[in-house]
Order: C-alpha cells, then sequence, then structure tokens
C-alpha cells in the first residue's frame, strides 16, 4: 500500500482544526489530528515543508517504520509541534490499516477489554446555583462522572468555567479570536480557601458515590497543592489535575507525601520519556495525555502500557481542541488497553460535526468508537472549505501584582 498523497485541511468550524489525510495508491484514506490550539500553523508548516514529502512512496503499513524514521531521522525530537505532526501520520496509517482488514481500529489494537469508556463531563459554574444546574444537566444527559470548576470570590473570568453569550451557556472555550492574547487575573490564596467548601456542598447536594474531577490547571506551588489535596479529602474526588505545573516531576512527590487524594497529570506532556520519574516513582495515578499531542496511536500506546506496569491507569485528554478524529483514536485505545481508567469528553459542536461525520457513540456514561471500519470518521472537504482559519490565542495569567503567572 503505497502512499500516493498526504495533504493538510485546516479548519475552523467554531474552532481551529489542523487534519491529515493520507491516500493510497489503491484508493484507502486514513485521517490524523494534528491540532495544537493556538500554535496550529506551526504544526501545519512542519507537516507540510518537512514531513509530507518524506511520506509519498513509502508503504502505509509500516506503521511502526514510519513512526521511528519521523522520530528518529530528525534528530531533533519531542516537543507538542514534531510529536503532534508525527501523531497525524501515525493515526492516518493506523486509520488505513484498519480499513484494509475492514475492522475498526481497536480490533486491531487486541479487542475490546470493555463494553464501553466511562467519560467525564465538564460542569461549572459562577456560583453555586450555577454549578449544581450544570451539574443536575449532565446527569440528565448521562454522564456518571463530573469534572467540577468554579467562579472564584474577586476574580473574573476563571479557567474552566462556561460563559453566557446571548443569555445561553457557551461551553468553554479558552481561545479567543483576538490580535493579541487575553490577560486574566489570577490569585491562589483566594482559589484555596474557596475551592474546599466548593465540594463541600456538591457531595451534600449530589451525595457520596458520583465520581467528582477537579482541574487545578497548573497553578500551585507543590505546597499549596499539598494543602489542596488534604483540604479535599473528605470529599472523596476521583482525582485533582494537574496541581503542579507538569516541568518539575519532583514536585509531585511531595504532594504524594502530604494528601491521599488521587492525583491526574500530562496533557502538556507529548512523549513517555516525560512521564518517567512519575511513572517508576508511583507518583500519580492516572495519565492525561492525548492521542493527537504524544506521537498518535503507537505513542500513546507506548505510554500506557508503560503506565499499566507500575498500576497506573489512563485517563485521556478529551477536550474541544482534540478533533473528532482524535477524539475517536482515544476510543479505540481506551476499549483495547487493559488500565483504562475514565475518559474526558466535552461534546464539539454542531458545526464541528458538518466537517468530521462521526460514528462514536454515547450512552448511559460511556462512550464507544463505533464498528465501522478504520477510526470511523470521514473528513468533508466542502463543509470544511466553508470555514477559513481565524487566528485564536489561549489566555495570558497574570497575578494581581502584574506577574506572568501559569496559566
Amino acid at each position: 500500500m503505497r502512499i500516493v498523497s498526504a495533504e493538510v485541511v485546516v479548519t475552523s468550524p467554531g474552532r481551529n482544526f489542523v487534519t491529515l489525510r493520507i491516500t493510497t495508491e489503491d484508493g484507502l484514506s486514513g485521517l490524523g489530528d494534528a491540532t495544537l490550539n493556538g500554535r496550529e500553523l506551526a504544526v501545519r508548516a512542519y507537516l507540510v515543508e518537512h514531513v509530507v514529502p518524506l511520506l509519498v512512496g513509502r508503504d502505509a503499513s509500516a506503521v511502526e517504520d514510519t513512526w521511528q524514521y519521523l522520530y528518529r531521522g530528525a534528530y531533533w525530537r519531542r516537543g507538542p509541534v514534531t510529536m503532534a505532526a508525527i501523531a497525524a501520520v501515525d493515526t492516518a496509517l493506523w486509520d488505513i490499516k484498519a480499513k484494509a482488514a475492514g475492522m475498526p481500529l481497536y480490533q486491531l489494537l487486541g479487542g475490546a477489554c470493555r463494553v464501553g469508556a466511562l467519560a467525564y463531563g465538564h460542569a461549572s459554574g459562577r456560583d453555586l446555583p450555577e454549578l449544581f444546574d450544570s451539574i443536575r444537566a449532565h446527569l440528565e444527559r448521562g454522564y456518571r462522572a463530573i469534572r467540577v470548576q468554579t467562579g472564584v470570590p474577586g476574580l473574573g473570568v476563571v479557567y474552566g468555567v462556561a460563559a453566557s453569550v446571548g443569555g445561553q451557556r457557551y461551553d468553554y472555550e479558552p481561545a479567543r479570536r483576538t490580535a493579541l492574547p487575553v490577560e486574566e487575573e489570577w490569585d491562589t490564596r483566594a482559589y484555596l480557601r474557596h475551592v474546599p467548601g466548593v465540594f463541600e456542598a456538591v457531595r451534600a447536594e449530589f451525595g457520596p458515590e458520583l465520581p467528582l474531577l477537579h482541574d487545578g490547571h497548573h497553578r500551585m506551588t507543590p505546597i499549596q497543592a499539598a494543602k489542596l489535596g488534604k483540604a479535599l479529602e473528605p470529599y472523596d474526588l476521583f482525582w485533582l489535575e494537574d496541581a503542579t505545573p507538569g516541568e518539575d516531576q519532583a514536585a509531585l512527590r511531595l504532594i504524594r507525601q502530604h494528601t491521599t487524594t488521587p492525583l491526574a497529570i500530562g496533557e502538556v506532556f507529548n512523549s513517555v520519556h516525560d512521564y518517567q520519574e512519575l511513572i517508576t516513582g508511583r507518583l500519580i495515578d492516572y495519565v492525561r495525555s492525548a492521542v493527537t499531542h504524544t506521537g498518535g496511536v503507537t505513542g500513546m500506546r507506548r505510554l500506557l502500557d508503560f503506565a499499566g506496569v507500575y498500576g497506573i491507569k489512563s485517563g485521556i485528554h478529551g477536550p474541544t481542541d482534540i478533533s473528532p478524529v482524535g477524539m475517536a483514536a482515544a476510543l479505540h485505545l481506551d476499549l483495547a488497553v487493559h488500565n483504562f481508567g475514565i475518559q474526558e469528553h466535552m461534546e464539539h459542536a454542531a458545526r464541528t460535526l458538518e466537517v468530521f461525520r462521526t460514528s462514536f457513540t454515547f450512552d448511559g456514561g460511556l462512550l464507544h468508537p463505533s464498528d465501522a471500519p478504520g477510526l470511523g470518521v470521514e473528513l468533508d472537504d466542502e463543509a470544511a472549505g466553508a470555514f477559513p482559519y481565524e487566528a485564536a490565542y489561549l489566555p495570558v495569567n497574570r497575578l494581581r501584582d502584574g506577574t506572568v503567572h501559569d496559566w
């Protein structure tokens, strides 16, 4: 199965996506997600200028060899741009291989280990009544696990909290179409005072059985994160995510010494090597990378197998800046790996689903990638062409004294 073409499609049905389509001489095509929120054109250029010229004429069935060729052959390894580009190629080749076999991708990965992937939704509110309404709405849609994010008194826009646009709820999308990044204000001490009371109220309202998650979004020092983890212990969180910046892996050791709240991290990581100390030291409970940013199906499977040796489970990153192509790839892995934990799920907008024709399903709190051959996602070129790229930036965070802080 020789590759005859590889094209990069950039489309913006409400937000920007970068998609690679690889086509073989016998007419099979596969899709890969290369979206990097706020830096989409960097990945597009890497693909168009440096990767696509290497693909034409290669054997599409040589998935592992192609992965190593792009990873080791470039000499400059890792990094989000490189690994997103490799992920797109790898996922597209797996899509082709599964289509050639006439079976869904999860069957090529060893078959299903479960009937579906437990998914968690994103509930949020500027205050408790709004938060409770959001949790109830998610429960009514069938979610059996809920991430809880809340406004903080005295602060304006807070990460993870949905806004109201035109009187209707607008699911949170932090990248904004502005000439420069929007700057937001942050106060960690105000956040630490507020959050434990929020979870106390949520537990009182919704009971002890509902799995609750929370994202600290890299904003705390190790000792602050340890304090929060300990304060949240009475409320039995499923996990506390991204408590500290991911670069300092030793920070998780200090947090671990002070709290039994389960820890998840890794959405900004892009290689199994980023996790080495965290996994071998059992400093986390869940790995949070995305297929899109971690070298594709091959790279993510390598990470999950490594984590499984140490009893650490998956929690694959799945916000709406992962395209339906990347989401489908995650679901096939969720079904196939033994050490599955939970799957993040933000529902894509209707315009996005006009561009990406999906077949995965959500029922009874579980996601399933479908039994369609390959990934089960197709790209509508005409619809994609109706939504041209628009520059958008993620926000920049500052403390109240003006210091740039982790967003």
